[in-house]
């Protein structure tokens, strides 16, 4: 996604700082040192480099989310205004990454509610392998046909499999779009969702089974045909 939001909607906050900060210095700090001097010192610099450093990763994650981008925008604004209203709550134990993903979540779903949308939630079947480590997505394709054509067939792959991702029932399509496209870890997924650490991986294993079976069907078509 080549558009971001120009992010301006905390400035209505009030916000006043009381320090000021060397950008390049502010760059090396953690996620929780910026939060933690936000919170502490009112130091806005702090606060503009979290936004900036989350705001292609996270905006990019709600687009798909969403299937949006003017709403994602919306949500991406309304994070970090929860994020500015809240950092009071923050505290050194806690990780930035995994409440700003969980806060921008119930947000994306409240504004799925109020668009009609309502997420479904009935896919927790537990799997025989539900305990294991799942590979990339990409692995889960298998073997691949041979082409001379290796970049256009690399390009039509990752087009197939965020088409096979969109087609994915919500519960199922949450947990691919943050432990997949988002890198996140099992254990912050399941703080982000509010889940059990083995719905979790249940719910990702079924998802790569779906994909694995698409993309079987899709290549068996595609080999029958020629």
């Amino acid at each position: 996604m080549d558009h971001l939001p120009a992010f301006g909607g905390y400035r209505s906050m009030t916000l006043t700082p009381k320090t000021t900060s060397d950008t390049a210095s502010l760059a090396t700090q953690s996620d929780e040192e910026l939060l933690l001097r936000y919170r502490d010192t009112g130091d806005v610099a702090a606060f503009e480099t979290l936004v900036h450093r989350y705001e292609k990763p996270l905006f990019n994650y709600l687009v798909r989310y969403l299937r949006n981008p003017s709403l994602a925008e919306e949500v991406f604004q309304g994070t970090f205004l929860r994020l500015h209203e809240k950092c009071h709550q923050f505290t050194p134990d806690r990780q930035v990454r995994p409440w700003l993903y969980s806060i921008a979540t119930h947000l994306a779903i409240d504004a799925l509610r109020k668009e009609g949308q309502q997420p479904t939630t009935s896919l927790d079947q537990q799997v025989s392998d539900a305990e294991s480590d799942v590979g990339a997505l990409l692995d889960i394709l298998g073997t691949r046909p041979p082409t001379p054509l290796e970049q256009l067939e690399a390009q039509e792959q990752a087009e197939w499999a965020r088409r096979a991702v969109d087609a994915l029932p919500d519960p199922l399509r949450q947990v691919i779009l943050l432990a997949y496209f988002q890198g996140l870890k099992f254990r912050e997924v399941a703080e982000i969702l509010q889940l059990p650490l083995g719905t979790v991986k249940s719910r990702l294993h079924k998802a790569l089974a779906m994909l694995h079976a698409a993309w079987d069907k899709e290549y068996a078509g595609s080999r029958a045909s020629s």
